[in-house]
């Protein structure tokens, strides 16, 4: 556990902790773009160990979050079809559609299955040549090369029972959505680490010169967010902007070129509508020509579902940082993790479910 308890010892958290509260002078507001680190902030107490000066926001990192209604819609009635296997990881299976969510299609006698890996779900394809198998691909950049390999394996393996759902999502335009709306509050970012080791960090750095803005790769764990948050607080206090990398033993600037070059095989870039939020262009992937014949919507003819979002949950407002879970009139209330109106309440990696585990008060 050595190198993980190194990022957990107390006595370096607190001695960082007082570093930072030397150092604001000045109110800021900063946003961890992902969920994870969420967690890790509000289950490790750091923002309560932060000066009444530093304001944290949460970001639209969490995938399961941004995932929007109308595609849980279409995973559902996929899902429905006789001779399908649904096959998803296991964060998507009670996120709330318009009427159930996945985990009640199987109850009823769906063939839903979760993994860990897409590959499994090629493999079952091949397993099951007499049924449909459908791969729910959610997630950012982090789980896309996984899922682009597994298209390129079902293609290579000349299996036409295979397909998936894709709703990939990207960071750097939804952080370009948040800075250039006219509500933003945000002046730093605490970039993901697991984003950035596989997309390196190149592609911050036109927006942090273009907002003026420091943007700080970091890990996960709570030394991790506390020395990223040092540096990002330094450099407001200072005038600084541009890009720095504080989980260098995972991340380089250049990142996972393997991962990118599978990337470019299987998807391109297109405009993507996200939870809450709305199109934000240039926002996800999709399957490149070439793998049409894998897209699920496609093939099960699904994309006219439409869906709208519960009026009640203000999802879209906490995912851009404009409010937090608390102001929320249905949570813990109308929204709990039993009872979901929205995914940030019961995705592992939402905001609404951190405060409800550890801010409910």
């Amino acid at each position: 556990m050595k190198y993980v308890d190194e990022y957990r010892e107390e006595a370096s958290a607190r001695k960082m902790a007082g570093l930072i509260n030397k150092t604001v002078k000045n109110p800021w507001t900063v946003m961890e773009i992902c969920g994870g680190q969420t967690h890790t902030l509000l289950r490790s107490g750091i923002d309560q160990m932060l000066p009444e000066l530093v304001t944290l926001v949460h970001g639209p990192g969490c995938p399961v979050c941004v995932t929007p209604l109308e595609m849980i819609d279409r995973a559902i009635a996929i899902a429905q079809r006789p001779g399908t296997i649904f096959v998803s990881f296991g964060d998507m299976m009670r996120v709330p559609g318009s009427r159930m969510d996945l985990l009640s299609v199987k109850a009823r006698g769906g063939d839903v299955r979760m993994v860990y890996s897409p590959l499994d779900a090629v493999k079952m394809a091949a397993e099951h040549p007499d049924r449909e198998v459908v791969f729910f691909a959610v997630g950012f950049e982090t789980t896309a090369p996984a899922n682009a390999t597994a298209v390129y394996e079902a293609k290579r393996l000349g299996l036409s029972n295979f397909s998936i759902l894709c709703s990939h999502v990207l960071v750097p335009p939804a952080m370009e959505a948040i800075l250039s709306s006219p509500d933003n509050r945000v002046q730093g970012f605490l970039a993901a680490g697991h984003v950035c080791t596989v997309m390196g960090y190149r592609e911050y750095e036109p927006i942090a010169e273009k907002y003026r803005i420091p943007v700080v790769v970091t890990g996960f764990e709570p030394l991790d967010l506390l020395h990223g948050l040092q540096m990002a607080l330094t450099a407001l206090e200072e005038g600084r902007h541009g890009v720095e990398n504080q989980y260098t033993r995972s991340v380089t600037r250049d990142g996972n070129l393997p991962a990118q070059k599978i990337l470019a095989e299987v998807f391109e870039v297109c405009d993507r509508p996200w939870r809450g939020i709305g199109v934000i262009p240039k926002s996800g992937y999709r399957l490149r020509e070439e793998y049409a014949a894998f897209d699920a919507s496609r093939r099960f003819d699904v994309e006219g579902i439409t869906a709208e979002e519960p009026k009640v949950c203000i999802a879209g407002a906490i995912l851009q940082g404009l409010k937090k879970p608390g102001e929320c009139p249905a949570f813990g209330r109308e929204c709990t993790p039993e009872h979901p109106l929205g995914a940030p309440m019961v995705s592992s990696e939402g905001a609404c479910s951190a405060y409800y585990q550890y801010r409910r008060s």
